[in-house]
């Protein structure tokens, strides 16, 4: 019996250890188009994973992201956005008509992913290692709104999180301190 506690307690802890030494470069997510896509083709990118809505109070913010990402692509940076419908019904399209909104009204040329949760039972894996990496205030791992924000290193890690209300432009220079 003390040997199958054992046996059982390495193995948990040898789940945990890699499960701590995962980065965003072991999950696959789908792309606007539904195509798989490992996030392992950003290696040796800075990377600012945002979720996005179509008719959200920030929705504004595809703009600044834009900026962002054009002045700084040519410098190993790249912005992906994830719809999500989860806050107030704010992101109500389709896959297809989000990318339209995005392409039309703000000229988005980053990466964009399909709709997905970014809280609860039907989350997507990836935003769960996100907020397990970098929780909100006071230790929340809930996405508060849309226009959460992550930055991740060159190596695949989760070093910040800024909240909806962050301009993008504001972050800049810790974008810059990682390219």
């Amino acid at each position: 019996m003390l040997k199958i506690i054992i046996s059982t307690l390495l193995f948990v802890t040898s789940l945990m250890a890699t499960n701590n030494n995962k980065t965003i470069y072991d999950f696959k997510v789908k792309d606007i188009k539904g195509n798989d896509v490992s996030l392992s083709k950003y290696k040796g990118k800075v990377l600012l994973i945002v979720n996005v809505a179509s008719k959200c109070g920030f929705t504004g913010q595809y703009e600044d992201l834009e900026n962002l990402y054009s002045k700084h692509k040519d410098k190993d940076f790249m912005i992906l956005g994830f719809p999500s419908n989860q806050f107030a019904n704010q992101e109500p399209g389709t896959n297809k008509e989000i990318a339209e909104f995005c392409r039309l009204t703000y000229g988005v040329e980053f990466d964009m992913f399909s709709k997905i949760d970014v809280n609860g039972e039907n989350e997507s894996p990836l935003y769960t290692f996100l907020k397990d990496k970098q929780p909100g205030i006071l230790g929340s791992k809930n996405i508060k709104w849309n226009f959460t924000k992550f930055l991740v290193d060159k190596n695949g890690n989760v070093v910040d999180r800024f909240g909806s209300t962050t301009n993008p432009k504001s972050i800049e220079d810790d974008i810059l301190k990682l390219l």
